[in-house]
């Protein structure tokens, strides 16, 4: 076999989407004739842990595991127990912010270009070209964020010949949240000009979303290629009975600026008017999700219909997907965020469920819905055509007649897009046979 240097900052038993992404590519990749060789920090920060990934990991896979410094401890000194952000999805947004947290994120904008993770880029090119000496591969692929990975990837590729794939699951410079971190004007040029240093000398770069692929696209004369997120079948295996609650759920991240209070607003109008839908409704949040939500539901009146399960492995949330009613895809309310395909969608599709998504309707996200006929997608202040899709999914179930999607979604299967990913690796090493 083939075989490409995967460095990423995400690896079990951290969990969430990103590590999901490479862990399935790392799972298929020997099937396509390549050996994935890992190169991840052996002490990151571990925002959720999830082992059950670690299954995932096939037995040809080499990996290799090296100390990285974060000033990610100081941080936490600095914020102390009152001003934590731990409870926060995202804690860089345009909401109010202590004067501790606003110091927090000057620093991290202006003095870690272009992450927290920057500290890692110097020693990582120095171990990995004596490492590649003895242990030679083929290909380098990068995965960002943090966007870091594509700098060790820069300067490795550079120092050794090897062709590079630089793999963007989000964008860098027009991520919704870049305009949160208080950049000055040399911290913003200075963002610019890496992002356009790896879009440029990368051998092939790639985006998850074509909106993104666009942007970047306009950035750069270089091969700019879609390779979307997807759903592995196996996890999808085996028929998961209705429990006979009418469940609302939600997995993954579950950010305050994409709080649909509309929403909460027709549920509790619906519980007031049918004691048969308050004692049937069930609200299944499956991943952290920010305080404020929690609250609104509350306020709306329907804590004892919210089940908040907090963060859970994987194949947890597959099952709370397969046995949703209809499930709930919300978007922050940020501009950019229209470019972005949040990662559940795709295992969304493949639960068959039906899908209420609140966010742009002109987004990427709401094109993908229409063009899957997997549901509907309305704006958050649409409180008619909300109330009217609630009604009809609650009627569907009382008639036992939900029926799963039968359109057909195989270029979304993480084999499907394996095949991809190996065919711009051959791609690559034959243009620099």
């Amino acid at each position: 076999m083939k075989r490409v240097l995967i460095i990423t900052y995400y690896w079990p038993p951290s969990g969430g989407s990103g590590v999901q992404r490479w862990v399935k590519f790392a799972k298929y990749l020997p099937s396509e004739g390549w050996q994935p060789v890992i190169y991840t920090p052996e002490n990151p920060e571990l925002t959720a842990i999830d082992k059950t990934l670690e299954a995932e990991i096939p037995p040809e896979a080499e990996i290799v595991k090296r100390h990285i410094t974060e000033p990610y401890q100081i941080y936490r000194k600095l914020m102390g127990k009152g001003g934590s952000t731990s409870g926060e999805v995202n804690p860089i947004h345009g909401g109010k912010k202590s004067w501790k947290q606003k110091l927090s994120l000057f620093v991290r904008g202006n003095f870690f270009i272009p992450d927290p993770r920057v500290l890692w880029v110097g020693p990582s090119v120095r171990f990995l070209e004596k490492y590649l000496k003895e242990h030679p591969v083929d290909a380098i692929v990068t995965t960002g964020p943090p966007h870091s990975m594509h700098l060790i990837g820069l300067r490795l590729s550079k120092a050794t010949g090897i062709p590079w794939l630089a793999d963007f699951r989000d964008a860098w410079t027009k991520i919704f949240y870049y305009k949160h971190l208080g950049l000055t004007k040399r911290a913003d040029k200075k963002q610019h000009e890496l992002e356009k240093a790896v879009l440029d000398n990368a051998t092939i770069v790639v985006s998850v979303s074509p909106y993104e692929q666009k942007d970047f696209q306009e950035m750069t004369s270089n091969r700019v290629r879609l390779m979307t997120n997807g759903f592995d079948p196996e996890d999808y295996k085996g028929f998961i009975s209705n429990d006979g609650f009418f469940n609302i759920t939600l997995t993954g991240l579950f950010a305050a600026d994409g709080n649909p209070k509309v929403l909460w607003q027709v549920l509790s109008e619906e519980c007031k008017a049918d004691e048969e839908f308050r004692r049937t409704l069930r609200i299944k949040l499956v991943g952290k999700t920010d305080k404020e939500i929690l609250d609104s539901i509350k306020d709306a009146g329907l804590e004892d219909n919210l089940e908040y399960l907090g963060y859970q492995p994987h194949e947890v949330a597959v099952k709370e997907q397969r046995n949703a009613s209809f499930l709930l895809l919300c978007l922050r309310q940020e501009p950019e965020y229209a470019s972005a395909i949040p990662g559940k969608m795709f295992e969304y599709l493949a639960s068959r469920r039906p899908i209420l998504g609140i966010g742009q309707t002109d987004s990427i996200m709401a094109k993908m819905v229409r063009e899957t006929s997997s549901g509907v997608v309305y704006d958050w202040n649409d409180r008619k055509n909300i109330s009217t899709w609630v009604d009809f999914c609650w009627t569907e179930f009382k008639n036992d007649d939900l029926k799963d999607n039968e359109t057909d979604i195989s270029r979304f299967n993480r084999r499907t897009i394996t095949r991809q990913l190996a065919g711009y690796l051959n791609e690559m090493t034959a243009d620099n046979n």
